[in-house]
């Protein structure tokens, strides 16, 4: 049996996400300067500018024109030339050396937050792309800490999370997020966490390919009240409901929202054995933002675990377990 399209507009539509925006683009070809600048004036760029990687950025030709992404008709108005174009030199990984990232928020017309929040996006990778070990991809993050919860900075509940995309070897996707973990949820199936990084939730449930258009968009939802796990995560792949994770805690407390698009894109990993080994390129076209100022009304679990499990824990269980296994 064939799976339901489920198009973006219509998912916005079943978790009454009322509020919407998209990402205007150019109507011609952009150098990296241009881009950067063009940006700066439509993107809402937090502090005014691209963090880093703007000489990797520029507006382009669509390289695929005929290659689109094979989604339901509702909602895929194409945009004309040109597409968002990400560049990878050579030998780059993680922040700074290849890539692009910068925060573009969105405040809503009457100053209410938002507590859902669903992004949608178009990519393609280039033909020859290699996937090595894996990089990031756009998601979204809030919280007042508008640096934390990436490389390596672990959320506290109180302070930020992240939800980015992540290809993997083999073009293997997941969502990647920096969230608290309470209530065992690192035992299930589809969670793989790590007490240094970010979280990979659903690895597997969708790959990404080469040389075509494709479609995700990713849904979250705040949890609430903080002290109950029932935010939740959902991807969809090409209009299909590729994962959904619930039983969630995004936050501890309500300084905690939904602030807008983290574009974060690179290789890594934070050593060489992520770098590309060629000069490659990622493509963005129909990016579009859905939103409510309503969090998850999802039922859940009274957070009673631990939230994060740090270095510190983790050497405490490997040290009993050496004793008890010596005894």
């Amino acid at each position: 049996m064939a799976s339901t399209l489920v198009p973006p507009a219509t998912v916005a539509a079943q978790y009454s996400l009322t509020t919407s925006t998209s990402l205007p683009f150019p109507t011609a070809s952009q150098s990296s300067e241009d881009a950067q600048a063009f940006m700066t004036s439509q993107w809402s760029l937090y502090n005014g500018h691209v963090s880093w990687g703007g000489s990797d950025i520029a507006f382009v030709s669509d390289p695929f024109p005929n290659n689109s992404a094979p989604v339901s008709a509702t909602n895929t108005s194409l945009p004309a030339n040109p597409v968002l174009q990400i560049t990878y030199p050579e030998g780059s990984y993680s922040g700074g050396t290849g890539g692009a990232q910068w925060y573009s928020q969105w405040k809503s017309n009457d100053g209410s937050t938002f507590n859902s929040m669903l992004l949608s996006y178009e990519l393609a990778f280039d033909s020859d792309f290699d996937w090595v070990k894996g990089g990031k991809l756009p998601g979204l993050r809030g919280g007042p800490d508008t640096f934390g919860c990436s490389g390596g900075t672990q959320p506290t509940g109180d302070d930020c999370f992240s939800t980015r995309l992540m290809w993997r070897s083999g073009a293997v996707g997941e969502v990647y997020a920096y969230m608290l973990t309470p209530n065992d949820l690192c035992s299930e199936s589809n969670i793989q966490c790590n007490s240094d990084y970010g979280i990979s939730v659903g690895r597997g449930a969708f790959s990404f390919a080469s040389g075509w258009w494709m479609r995700v968009a990713l849904l979250v939802q705040m949890n609430d009240p903080p002290d109950v796990a029932n935010g939740h995560i959902a991807l969809y792949f090409n209009d299909i409901l590729a994962l959904s994770q619930k039983n969630i805690q995004f936050r501890n407390g309500a300084s905690v929202d939904i602030g807008g698009i983290y574009f974060s894109t690179f290789f890594g990993g934070s050593d060489s054995s992520w770098a590309t080994p060629q000069t490659v390129r990622t493509y963005y076209r129909n990016l579009q933002l859905y939103g409510s100022s309503a969090p998850s009304n999802l039922t859940g679990t009274k957070v009673g675990g631990a939230t994060r499990l740090n270095n510190l824990s983790w050497a405490f269980i490997l040290v009993n377990f050496v004793v008890c296994t010596s005894l």
